[in-house]
């Protein structure tokens, strides 16, 4: 049975790593693109392109591992309640990736940028 977990495990942390592997070209996309920008606007979306790119791999990373403790937990308690708060990190992490743009937007409201 526990053959089975880890091989469960393993399957979880390479698709997590692919996923974030995936999400890095879009960040040096828009990277380079940073000294570029002419506009006081495009430079602050540039900057929560990349923010977000980063918030979104690091919190995949975060499920990933709260999935192999979760898998690997083997019903210990602490390890299972340790499991769900990197969970609910990762969950937060993308709930701010998903309000970045939003957040952008006032911030372009306050500096005065539209």
């Amino acid at each position: 049975m526990s053959w089975i977990r880890l091989t469960l495990a393993v399957v979880v942390w390479t698709a997590g790593c692919v996923i974030a592997a995936l999400t890095v070209p879009g960040i040096a996309d828009a990277t380079t693109h940073l000294a570029a920008a002419t506009q006081l606007s495009q430079v602050i979306t540039n900057i929560r392109n990349v923010i977000v790119g980063l918030l979104v791999g690091l919190a995949t990373l975060f499920a990933t591992i709260g999935g192999v403790r979760y898998i690997l937990g083997g019903g210990d308690p602490s390890e299972i309640e340790s499991a769900k708060r990197t969970l609910r990190y990762a969950a937060i992490g993308y709930g701010v990736a998903v309000l970045a743009p939003a957040l952008v937007e006032i911030l372009k409201g306050i500096v005065g940028t539209k």
